[in-house]
């Protein structure tokens, strides 16, 4: 081994060692604390389905862009910097989507065991009221987290009609729909509410393992068209890995960077097509 060789490995175990002494110090400094802070709503959107505020909007853009901006500039300098920096407001817009979705999916499959719970706790001699309640101490996950903001509401003395309105808006799904109604429904009709929701939360599971079954017919297909989706992104970030600026001198050149911008728009809407298929 050269002394060259024995200086560079030297320096970068020593350049590792500082960089992880560095976060090692960041963690209790106010930085790490500003950085929790802008990415809470994300954790949030995630755990309790609530959208971030418009102050919490912009920073998250803030953050996404500036992280964005450092790794664009160090794999490819200024132009892939700026063109990441710029995506970085909608990254962050995305992200937060995606966290809703996932609590909604959340709520959907989670309104089976909710309906079930309300039917256990009325056909032991609880009220409405104290079903829910009951029903937010069994069920777990974002039907429990809803239910038991439900039972919260009901017990601070809001009126039933509201707090269930409010459930089924919040849940937006079919399910929460028919559960909400038929509470209510029975509220001033009358009937064996037990009993229905037992059969609703039958129904509810049996549409649920249909549609298990369509995603499982469907998993190699769609896996297929996400891989074949993703080769050009993955060539496209070996190429600049293996010579930095390739991706700059591409763009650079009109007819290239019009070609690039085609199979950018056909990448979109590829993505588009598939996700509504399936």
């Amino acid at each position: 081994m050269t002394a060259a060789a024995a200086l560079a490995f030297a320096a970068g175990v020593l350049g590792t060692a500082g960089a992880w002494e560095l976060l090692a110090a960041a963690e209790g400094t106010r930085v790490s604390v500003a950085v929790a802070r802008a990415l809470e709503p994300v954790a949030r959107a995630g755990r309790e389905g609530r959208e971030p505020t418009a102050p919490e909007r912009r920073r998250l853009k803030l953050l996404a862009a500036g992280a964005l901006l450092a790794a664009g500039w160090l794999l490819g300098g200024v132009v892939p910097a700026i063109v990441a920096a710029t995506a970085g407001p909608a990254l962050a817009v995305a992200v937060v989507r995606a966290r809703s979705r996932r609590y909604a999916a959340g709520l959907r499959r989670g309104a089976p065991e909710a309906a079930r719970a309300l039917a256990d706790a009325l056909a032991s001699g609880h009220s409405v009221r104290g079903a829910i309640a009951a029903a937010a101490a069994g069920v777990t996950g974002a039907a429990g987290h809803e239910l038991g903001r439900a039972a919260r509401a009901l017990a601070l003395g809001e009126p039933a009609t509201e707090v269930l309105e409010r459930l089924r808006r919040r849940a937006a799904g079919p399910a929460w729909d028919t559960l909400v109604a038929a509470i209510l429904l029975q509220r001033d009709a009358g009937g064996d509410l037990a009993g229905l929701l037992r059969e609703l939360a039958g129904s509810l599971e049996a549409a649920a393992r249909v549609e298990a079954d369509a995603r499982t017919a469907t998993a190699q297909a769609r896996f297929t068209a996400r891989l074949v989706l993703g080769l050009p992104v993955a060539a496209a970030v070996l190429a600049e890995l293996a010579a930095p600026g390739f991706a700059a001198s591409l763009l650079a050149q009109p007819l290239p960077a019009a070609l690039v911008a085609a199979a950018a728009c056909l990448q979109v809407a590829a993505v588009l097509a598939i996700r509504r298929l399936t």
